[in-house]
């Protein structure tokens, strides 16, 4: 069970306009380096086909193309230039860092805005008359942020662009939030400031939950959850970012014997350091992305399935997304048969059910009362089921059947996983 510790009442605060206080307060801004540490003397800059963003850069674009490192800031505040000497350090050995909001921006940023970032960047290396043109390396793209930022990089991971994903202070609030740990299959890591640091309960909490066979780092430093990031180049988080990022967006071994093996750079420092699945030259294997170490049944759906809308036995009423909604998240439920988008669904060979085409029956748990949603399809065991001849439906990574709570009848009865036991509430019928 996890707690909700004190980050959630920060990260309700960044919402406020009394979230730059709060950050204020805590991280008071120290001047930085001019530059930064690297190579590559790097500044920040803005585009007006990119608003509400600032853009870290070499001062001279180098030859070798630059990494994409796109940032949500602590509480998630609007202000680009709230971790300047962070993210200038980053910059200035070799990456395009950009981060969400304006400089001395106000207001908060959204994880949308993320997005935008890797969707501006992309676009800009194709860009005939870019300065960015050819420049960026747009096949390496690592997504991170702190604090109630560190939630919106969670929430873009699953982004099929995403190379690594980078969790600073931050930790998901809820137990119902953690199917964004579930379709997690590229490497991740944890920098977090130690017991002090008020997102710690969180953060180990999700690493605790991690997919089995994900590339994972955990290093918790004892500074508390304001981090290094306004020190001169971002202090010692600075330092580990950079360092993590040439690894994983470069290939730089040598930076990668920092976080890997017993005898790790990191390892028996002032860093407390836990590593799952690591390898120096590891390719990201592939996980078992529901996070259950033992091998998943083969999803075959049997002739049972088909294409329309699936309806209960017991109630009559047909499964349905309420309010057509097309967002990830939605628990579905029963309601009368209207023949809409939102209530047909197709059984595909791998062994889905989807919705829309692109939305699949997803199980936000493995055990009795777990939530069936829809996600974006990725292919998880968790949205995989097998459509029985006996008409119940049976999730692969679980064991468990489709059921309508309590054994519910009427219009809104939602839909969960429960242990099959043969009853009417988890037989279905498709109806083309």
């Amino acid at each position: 069970m996890r707690k909700r510790s004190i980050i959630s009442a920060l990260v309700v605060a960044a919402v406020a306009p009394v979230c730059a206080g709060i950050v204020a307060l805590t991280t008071q801004p120290a001047a930085a380096a001019v530059g930064g540490s690297g190579p590559y003397p790097a500044d920040y800059e803005t585009s007006t086909s990119l608003p509400n963003h600032t853009i870290y850069r070499p001062n001279t674009l180098p030859s070798e193309k630059l990494p994409i490192f796109v940032w949500g800031n602590g509480g998630c505040s609007a202000d680009g230039t709230g971790q300047l000497p962070f993210l200038r350090e980053i910059a200035s050995h070799g990456f395009l860092v950009i981060a969400s909001g304006s400089p001395n921006g106000s207001g908060s940023t959204t994880s949308q805005m993320l997005t935008q970032s890797i969707d501006w960047a992309v676009a800009e290396n194709s860009r005939q008359g870019s300065k960015y043109n050819g420049r960026i390396d747009t096949g390496k793209i690592a997504v991170g942020g702190w604090s109630c930022g560190g939630l919106e990089a969670y929430a873009v991971s699953n982004d099929s662009r995403v190379t690594t994903t980078t969790i600073f202070s931050s930790g998901l609030l809820n137990d119902s939030d953690d199917y964004q740990l579930r379709r997690l299959t590229k490497p991740i890591a944890y920098f977090i400031g130690g017991p002090s640091d008020i997102a710690y309960p969180n953060a180990m909490d999700d690493w605790g939950k991690l997919p089995a066979g994900l590339p994972a780092f955990m290093g918790n430093l004892n500074v508390g959850h304001g981090g290094t990031y306004t020190q001169t180049n971002g202090g010692e988080f600075g330092r580990v970012a950079v360092l993590y990022l040439k690894w994983r967006l470069k290939g730089d071994t040598t930076a990668g014997a920092n976080f890997v093996g017993s005898n790790c750079g990191l390892c028996n420092t002032q860093w407390q350091v836990q590593q799952k699945n690591l390898t120096l030259g590891d390719g990201s294997p592939s996980p078992s992305p529901g996070g259950s170490p033992t091998p998943s049944p083969t999803a075959t759906p049997t002739p049972g399935g088909g294409s329309g809308s699936v309806k209960g036995v017991a109630s009559g009423r047909c499964l349905d997304v309420p309010g057509a909604s097309t967002a990830d998240g939605t628990q579905v439920q029963l309601w009368d048969c209207n023949g809409q988008t939102n209530q047909t669904w197709s059984s595909t060979s791998a062994g889905e059910i989807r919705v829309y085409g692109n939305k699949c029956l997803d199980a936000a748990g493995t055990g009795n009362g777990a939530k069936v949603q829809i996600y974006s399809c990725w292919g998880g065991d968790n949205q995989k089921w097998r459509v029985n001849s006996d008409g119940s439906i049976q999730g692969v990574q679980s064991g468990l059947c489709l059921d309508a709570t309590g054994q519910g009848t009427g219009n809104g009865t939602k839909i969960q996983l429960y242990a099959c036991h043969g009853g009417t509430n988890q037989k279905w019928t498709w109806n083309s």
